[in-house]
């Protein structure tokens, strides 16, 4: 089966790709029927034949998705654009110590619970002597009062 496909040239870090004709299975490095134009991913110019694209697909060549997704851009090829990748699997350790980190929480959050009552019991004792304290302090205030007029 014929497949309508990208082959990369140029630098390690400029990559520029070709749009070729070859079999599915055969390296885009390989042999390859007909090159049918370029592709600058840095510019996103793509220089196609529109006329040979059409051919070879007329013959029945496949486009990947990419290729499809680029010659739908272009408007050579009138049909919706394709998922171009799958979403990968997700690594099993990941999500293992994911599930342990979400059990250590709710172990955590479970005993906080339970001390956060008597953390409101406390408070209210507290609160208590502080009452007293006050009528001390005015107590004082007078006592303080008094020996200034005293003074005076």
């Amino acid at each position: 089966m014929l497949k309508i496909k990208l082959s990369k040239v140029g630098k390690t870090n400029q990559k520029v790709f070709r749009v070729i004709v070859s079999e599915k299975g055969r390296d885009t490095f390989g042999r390859h029927l007909d090159i049918l134009g370029s592709y600058n991913p840095y510019s996103k110019e793509l220089n196609i034949k529109k006329d040979r694209v059409l051919h070879w697909l007329s013959k029945g060549a496949q486009a990947t998705a990419t290729v499809n997704n680029l010659l739908v851009g272009e408007k050579i090829v009138s049909s919706e654009k394709v998922k171009a990748s799958k979403k990968g699997e997700p690594n099993k350790k990941k999500l293992a110590k994911e599930e342990k980190k979400k059990e250590e929480s709710k172990k955590e959050e479970e005993p906080k619970k339970e001390e956060e009552p008597k953390k409101e019991e406390e408070p209210k004792k507290e609160e208590e002597p502080k009452k007293e304290e006050e009528p001390k302090k005015e107590e004082v205030k007078e006592e303080v009062k008094e020996e200034v007029d005293k003074k005076a």
